[in-house]
């Protein structure tokens, strides 16, 4: 297989020292490699190709040289929102893909709720229609999990749900 669908597929990335510090697309993380930053130490089943070179793609990649990653917060952004929810709507607990999922305000932003970690949602469309400009408990609806900050634990709790899908990751998951 090769192609643009590859290229987007994601790659572990561990430090110098194994740890599992981020997931990237396979394009970075090629670009990585490429440039003598990082090493590959598993492939894909896909391959980049050009008119006179087969490259495969990795699955994952190792950092030469150590780096000190800071405590790092995340972007709010719906992107990161819809990861820490697992795109799953907080009401009805059905998984849905991005466009059929909307951000919810648990306390709506007409009564004070602000854009925070703490106050957003994934949502889906009937649930959020539902809801409408109320509170869970208003509208009758449970939410199933109160909404946290997307921490260094969210992060690495994700990194083994997607190393669920590919079997290259789990070694260095630490499960």
């Amino acid at each position: 297989m090769s192609g643009l669908n590859g290229l987007q597929q994601p790659v572990l990335v561990l430090n110098a020292s194994y740890e599992p510090i981020n997931v990237c697309a396979a394009r970075r993380a090629l670009v990585l490699v490429l440039k003598g930053v990082a090493a590959t130490l598993e492939c894909s089943r896909h391959v980049a190709a050009s008119e006179r070179l087969r490259v495969p793609l990795p699955s994952v990649i190792r950092l030469l040289e150590y780096r000190r990653i800071p405590h790092q917060s995340r972007a709010l952004t719906r992107k990161n929102i819809l990861l820490r929810d697992r795109y799953t709507c907080q009401y009805c607990l059905k998984t849905l893909p991005a466009s059929e999922l909307t951000m919810d305000h648990v306390v709506p932003r007409s009564r004070g709720g602000a854009s925070t970690w703490e106050n957003l949602v994934a949502c889906c469309i009937p649930c959020n229609n539902r809801k409408g400009n109320r509170t869970p408990e208003e509208a009758g609806m449970k939410l199933h999990r109160t909404p946290r900050p997307f921490t260094l634990h969210t992060s690495r709790h994700l990194m083994r749900l997607l190393g669920h899908a590919d079997d290259r990751w789990r070694k260095y998951l630490f499960y």
